[in-house]
């Protein structure tokens, strides 16, 4: 046993101020472990998110010395213990109380991008065939557990608060899983483009980096996306052909 100092965030509706706790930790202990040993034996009224603590949920986002991460996920044998471990709440998100914030304004981007739409079944017994690798492309995508670290680290919400121009990396995740998904006739390339400001984005990869699924956001889903709304909207060649196209007919 050894003790840690942890500087913890306590206030409501983004008022409020780091507050130290020392308390006893041990080999294998995360930081959500530590929280919860605050809570019990010291700050009763501490609030904070969790469910699952397996990784699973996306419920104990945080930020945690600066960085946004999974607290049940965090381990206290990868911080610097020496210095007080800082744990605050997302900045991308309007806070609620000490280390919650409200994310419900995920909830209604996702409503507002078009849902899954088939396309006819191809074979006699009315299902559909798919290429294994179409597939295996899509799969990745689907790992998302919605814990919006992503969000949370994406300049755009996080520094410059664009949340009317912007869905985010979470949500571009989502429209690819769509878009790439051969069995979907619905075309949200002008959404991408317009409601769902992917312009705005500009590949820093951060969202990949703190991703706790390792799914890779930017080269394999928002990239491609990227290359979609160019060759529709800014290729020349393109446009060369709606010209000349649009005057044959």
């Amino acid at each position: 046993m050894s003790t840690a100092t942890f500087r913890i965030w306590r206030g409501e509706k983004g008022a409020g101020k780091f507050q130290d706790y020392s308390t006893e930790v041990s080999s294998g202990m995360v930081v959500l472990d530590a929280v919860h040993r605050i809570q019990a034996e010291q700050a009763n009224n501490l609030a904070v998110r969790w469910n699952c603590k397996a990784g699973k949920c996306g419920s104990c986002s945080a930020e945690i010395n600066g960085m946004p991460k999974l607290m049940c996920m965090t381990r206290l044998n990868s911080l610097p213990l020496e210095q007080p471990v800082t744990i605050e709440p997302m900045k991308a998100f309007p806070h609620v109380r000490d280390l919650v914030t409200d994310v419900s304004w995920n909830y209604s981007v996702k409503k507002n991008i078009a849902k899954f739409t088939p396309r006819p079944p191809d074979a006699p017994d009315g299902t559909w065939r798919m290429a294994q690798k179409d597939a295996d492309r899509v799969q990745e995508f689907r790992k998302c557990i919605e814990c919006f670290l992503c969000q949370d680290v994406c300049h755009v919400l996080r520094e410059h608060h664009m949340h009317e121009q912007f869905v985010g990396p979470r949500f571009l995740v989502y429209a690819a899983a769509l878009e790439m998904n051969p069995l979907d006739q619905a075309d949200r390339v002008p959404a991408l483009r317009q409601q769902y400001g992917i312009g705005l984005c500009n590949i820093t990869k951060c969202c990949t980096k703190v991703c706790p699924e390792n799914i890779t956001i930017t080269d394999n889903a928002i990239i491609p996306l990227k290359e979609r709304v160019v060759d529709r909207f800014f290729d020349p060649l393109t446009k060369l052909f709606r010209v000349f196209g649009a005057g044959s007919r």
